[in-house]
């Protein structure tokens, strides 16, 4: 009786066993601790960290650092990760010293600042990010100034988010020269509806963009249009605006009367003296032709 044998196996190349394990040390190695790595995708949250984790791998896309304790990015850091384009940092505790932070982050089409400490948004904060898609900064209490250029170089900014901050006042100019505008978020925040504020509320009643909980976008102040929604009061301002002066309004007419009485005076007194000149010297020429008159006869 023949027994059969199966044919022994074929060794592994070695080249092939060295590519494999260096990829599994590479992983292990290159993942941060405290986080979780997949494909491409870095995600540390709710870690409690307390800074910006380290050993991030080069070729991260996503990285998510949600629910920590991260009060600052180091923008060196986050220049190595050039291939970054979704980067999630809400629910930290980053303040504001956000300019320059992303000059090295340009392919970043996704990001998000929700729930931090930011308290102004400047040219600097965002400039360098020309791929921009999607921008929230929703829910931070202590944003009070967005500056009017701020989005100047997002042109393909598409969902705008600033609800739930202490904003009073945004520029109309901050968003309506973003082309790719279409989900604005304003709702929640203490929007001064004043004269000044006109202009935005017609924009926002003209334009094609859409406001995500547009009930709860109302002014705040002044007392009189309290919780009133914003585009219902754009007739108010338009009345108010149009018809009533305020007391900034009164001293500026006043001292524009005073300076036309002013100049009115001044331009009578002059002629009043150019008048009595003129006659004193007419009657000094009459007199003196009346004595050569005499001195002739």
């Amino acid at each position: 009786m023949f027994q059969t044998m199966s044919p022994p196996r074929r060794p592994w190349p070695l080249s092939l066993l060295f590519l494999l394990g260096m990829g599994m040390a590479s992983k292990r190695i290159n993942c941060p601790s405290r986080c979780s790595c997949e494909y491409l995708e870095v995600n540390c949250t709710r870690q409690q960290l307390l800074e910006f984790p380290a050993d991030i791998p080069l070729d991260t896309r996503q990285l998510i650092l949600v629910a920590n304790n991260i009060s600052y990015l180091p923008a060196v850091e986050l220049s190595f990760l050039a291939d970054l384009v979704y980067l999630d940092c809400s629910k930290n505790l980053l303040g504001d010293d956000l300019d320059f932070t992303f000059i090295g982050v340009a392919k970043l089409v996704y990001l998000d600042l929700s729930f931090n400490n930011l308290t102004q948004v400047t040219f600097s904060t965002f400039s360098h990010l020309l791929s921009l898609v999607v921008l929230k900064i929703s829910d931070n209490p202590y944003l009070v100034a967005i500056e009017k250029d701020a989005f100047t170089n997002n042109t393909w900014l598409r969902h705008l988010d600033v609800s739930r901050t202490g904003l009073t006042f945004l520029d109309t100019s901050t968003v309506q020269d973003l082309p790719n505008l279409r989900f604005l978020g304003l709702s929640d925040n203490l929007w001064h509806c004043n004269c000044s504020f006109l202009d935005f509320i017609t924009w926002m009643t003209e334009s094609n963009v859409h406001f995500p909980d547009a009930d709860n976008i109302t002014c705040y102040s002044p007392e009189g249009l309290r919780a009133l929604r914003m585009p219902a009061v754009e007739a108010q301002l338009h009345f108010s605006c149009l018809t009533q002066l305020y007391k900034q309004d009164y001293v500026f007419l006043c001292l524009i009367g005073f300076c036309i009485f002013l100049a009115g005076t001044m331009t009578a007194w002059l002629a009043g003296i150019c008048a009595v000149t003129y006659e004193v010297h007419f009657s000094k020429g009459g007199e003196e032709e009346e004595e050569e008159e005499d001195t002739a006869s």
